[in-house]
């Protein structure tokens, strides 16, 4: 098996500190919490951000601060930024990350409801968003709900791609009105991504950890943190993500697994330079 790519999600583009007291929201807040998260084991950062009020921002200018707030505490992390913000933003908030030149971006392939609210992805907009990241040299990370998503991934890339180029996709499972976190979901998942490409699992909420273990188990790779669950047993909040963090690294190397280096983990999701 590959060394273990974990990803850490610290903040989240809807939680808020009423519901996860230790979530970190200003620029060093987040940059301190990555940094003991890359000391735990997390090699990637899946990136959003807030701004002065503590509210979810795509903001340009606001990334950059947190952007250069982490390289300073955590030099050789991956930072990938979410090109999906927070329900109801537009494509243009969405894309402002983009232009500060991420070494990797996520890219949902497609709407799905999320909870009572709708997560819109148009065709259209999501091959804007593919085809800008392609022009910066920006590893996109397709983020896949339910399987038509990832047939939408392999038709951008077998549109636009003259030359193959790695995919990565991370298999976000457990959202109300996408696909069930369970073993049997992530197993269909695996088994129709493109020959060849890699990938990693998201479980939120409940289903945070069968969802994990599953990936563990099957060679993928895992994403973990606030965003995807606030809780580290059932009826007690996670203290930190680096909490969480340092739970995947651990069951990984019982069941005999490395963990990636940030440097591994850009050579296994294709990654070809850092960021700017």
């Amino acid at each position: 098996m590959d060394p273990l790519v974990i990803t850490v999600a610290p903040v989240g583009g809807e939680l808020g500190r009423d519901e996860q007291p230790n979530l970190p929201v200003t620029p060093e807040e987040i940059a301190e919490e990555v940094a003991r998260c890359r000391e735990a084991g997390a090699s990637i950062v899946h990136l959003h951000v807030r701004d002065r009020a503590g509210s979810p921002t795509q903001d340009r200018e606001r990334f950059g601060l947190v952007m250069d707030a982490i390289r300073r505490a955590a030099p050789d992390v991956v930072i990938q930024t979410s090109t999906g913000g927070s329900v109801g933003m537009t494509e243009e908030e969405r894309a402002q990350p983009l232009e500060l030149k991420p070494e990797m971006a996520t890219l949902t392939t497609g709407t799905v409801n999320f909870g009572r609210e709708v997560f819109e992805n148009p065709l259209p907009l999501v091959e804007r968003l593919f085809l800008r990241m392609r022009e910066l040299g920006i590893q996109p990370e397709f983020e896949a709900f339910d399987t038509g998503m990832v047939e939408t991934a392999r038709r951008l890339v077998a549109e636009h791609d003259v030359e193959p180029r790695h995919q990565h996709f991370d298999i976000v499972l457990g959202v109300p009105g996408g696909m069930a976190g369970t073993p049997q979901a992530v197993l269909h998942m695996v088994s129709i991504l493109p020959a060849g490409a890699t990938w990693s699992a998201t479980g939120m909420g409940r289903s945070h950890l069968p969802v994990t273990l599953t990936a563990l188990a099957l060679g993928g790779h895992v994403r973990t943190g606030f965003e995807d669950t606030i809780h580290y047993a059932r009826g007690r909040l996670a203290a930190s993500n680096e909490e969480l963090v340092a739970r995947v690294a651990r069951i990984a190397r019982e069941i005999g697994r490395e963990i990636a280096t940030p440097d591994q983990a850009r050579a296994i999701t294709g990654i070809t330079g850092r960021d700017a």
